[in-house]
């Protein structure tokens, strides 16, 4: 026999019982999210750097500024992984790669139609 069961989490939501005025067979809007800028965004820089600090001495290349949404960043993140021969990470919308890849980074974004500058020292 079925029973009668009021939905208390959602993946989309997260915790419905916390929420004030839920009631049964009421769902909450989701957030809209705005359309990422493409490329040739005005203003939009993408800052490329080299660090060394909290990672044991080891080089990474960080690039920062991405002005594209997380999916876009996570491919983005793909192309350069592939295109520098080296592992990486996309964290938010920042991209990590190993070692000092700087110069073959701003190559490649620029070549992608991307406004890149090197920072840092």
């Amino acid at each position: 026999m079925p029973r009668d069961s009021e939905l208390v989490y959602s993946s989309d939501d997260g915790d419905l019982r916390k929420s004030p005025g839920n009631r049964k067979g009421q769902r909450k809007p989701s957030p809209r999210q705005e359309p990422a800028p493409g490329p040739a965004a005005s203003g939009s820089t993408i800052k490329v750097k080299r660090e060394t600090s909290g990672r044991k001495g080891k080089t990474a290349t960080t690039i920062s500024g991405i002005p594209l949404g997380e999916s876009d960043t996570r491919t983005l993140a793909k192309r350069l992984k592939q295109h520098c021969g080296v592992g990486g990470t996309a964290r938010g919308s920042s991209i990590e790669l190993q070692g000092d890849q700087r110069d073959k980074v701003i190559a490649f974004l620029e070549k992608e139609g991307h406004r890149a500058v090197r920072a840092g020292g």
